[in-house]
């Protein structure tokens, strides 16, 4: 098998952004951030010091290589492994994009470095600006997101605020909640202050569906996650996928953005291998981003277990697969 997509994945499904082909730029779990709740787990370095991580030339390169194979997608998602903000040259990265393809740019991002204009200057230049906001007070913001020193949730406020007076574009701000950390009447009222500040184009409430980081990071009902949506405000919808995934439960142990760039079956087990490093996922996940009946899901996901290379992690009952450390 010979994954030659080193900083490139998917397309996969997005409920946010249809279609979406991932770049990740930042290296496994260097990020602003140590959240409770990440799906890739604890963060290894926690910094806010931008550097340029992987080389802009080569992730072009292998845009352009994806792009002639005529790989289609709704979205090109500047986001992955760690805070896509700390990537130095992130304006030259988009502006390359710009120049191969008319495919609109989202850019995800925790959001912590928006306080400095020149992060803002390079993330204006995105279509579409996908920052998070977990929590409207210091006590929460600390529990959950474990900032790295420097950070206040005033400057993360303040940021997004000085984005929106500065960007023309689309701002879908990401609202995580975890039951009993910043569910409670008075946290909510703190988050929908600051929302009416930041003044998003939408607010898409999630929860913690997939496995987390720390144990004991529990998902808000889908009843309450609606209750609290219409609490925020108008442009608020819940985005979280409470879909059953019934294969993926039945599926033996051992054995997530019709998606797949690659064909044959090592092209396909690297593509899975390759969206697998960057999110858990489900039997149905993966069957969906490659257009897979679960029978064929399965049998690629056991060839890659019996080389070591996936294992499983049970969330609410549900099996997920991941890479292997």
């Amino acid at each position: 098998m010979n994954d030659k997509s080193r900083y490139l994945y998917g397309p996969v499904p997005s409920r946010r952004l249809g279609r979406s082909y991932g770049i990740d730029i930042v290296p496994l779990k260097v990020c602003t951030l140590d959240c409770v709740y990440c799906q890739l787990g604890r963060t290894s370095e926690r910094t806010t010091e931008r550097k340029a991580y992987a080389p802009v030339g080569s992730i072009l390169a292998e845009l352009k290589e994806a792009l002639a194979d005529n790989v289609e997608a709704d979205f090109i998602t500047i986001a992955g492994s760690g805070e896509p903000t700390l990537h130095a040259d992130l304006a030259r990265l988009i502006d390359g994009i710009k120049r191969v393809t008319n495919i609109p740019i989202a850019l995800l991002t925790n959001g912590t470095l928006l306080y400095r204009s020149d992060v803002r200057g390079d993330c204006i230049k995105a279509d579409v600006i996908m920052p998070s906001l977990d929590a409207g007070d210091e006590p929460t913001f600390a529990r959950i997101n474990r900032p790295c020193g420097g950070i206040t949730i005033e400057n993360l406020i303040s940021g997004l605020c000085a984005l929106r007076e500065e960007y023309a574009g689309q701002i879908w701000l990401e609202v995580f909640l975890i039951e009993h950390i910043n569910t409670g009447a008075a946290q909510i009222a703190a988050i929908a202050k600051a929302i009416e500040r930041i003044r998003p184009d939408k607010v898409h409430v999630n929860t913690a569906v997939r496995p987390t980081a720390e144990p004991g990071i529990h998902r808000v009902n889908a009843q309450q996650l609606e209750d609290i949506a219409r609490t925020l405000g108008p442009n608020c919808e819940v985005i979280a996928d409470f879909s059953a995934v019934s294969a993926a439960a039945a599926a033996p142990a051992t054995s997530q953005e019709t998606f797949a760039p690659h064909r044959g079956a090592d092209r396909e087990a690297a593509a899975l291998l390759s969206m697998l490093r960057r999110r858990p996922c489900s039997l149905d996940d993966i069957c969906a981003a490659l257009s897979l009946v679960p029978n064929e899901a399965i049998k690629q996901v056991d060839t890659l277990q019996k080389r070591g290379l996936v294992r499983t992690e049970l969330k609410d009952g549900k099996t997920f697969f991941k890479s292997s450390p």
